[in-house]
């Protein structure tokens, strides 16, 4: 059943991204790290983790959709160079 609302959520959230498009750089911050802390929540509670690991999956969801709603907005991609390092450009 977890995987079944699970797989809803995550086709729900895919299909609204496009709405994002028009939004501030503030907004989409607000809207990247809210669905980021929503899916490390909801992918700890399928493999049933204790409450302390669910809260550390939500901080890292968290930390990664302000990530790229902030990446999105500038339009610039970070790519590994192999050796620990990276590069940022346009993305293409």
């Amino acid at each position: 059943m977890k995987q079944i609302i699970a797989m809803t959520l995550a086709g729900v959230t895919f299909l609204t991204v496009p709405a994002c498009e028009n939004l501030t750089t503030e907004q989409r911050t607000i809207v990247g790290m809210t669905g980021g802390a929503a899916a490390g929540l909801i992918t700890a509670d399928m493999f049933d983790a204790n409450r302390d690991w669910r809260l550390i999956a939500a901080l890292a969801g968290a930390a990664a959709g302000t990530i790229v709603a902030q990446n999105d907005a500038t339009q610039q991609c970070a790519y590994a160079r192999g050796d620990g390092t990276y590069i940022v450009a346009p993305c293409p």
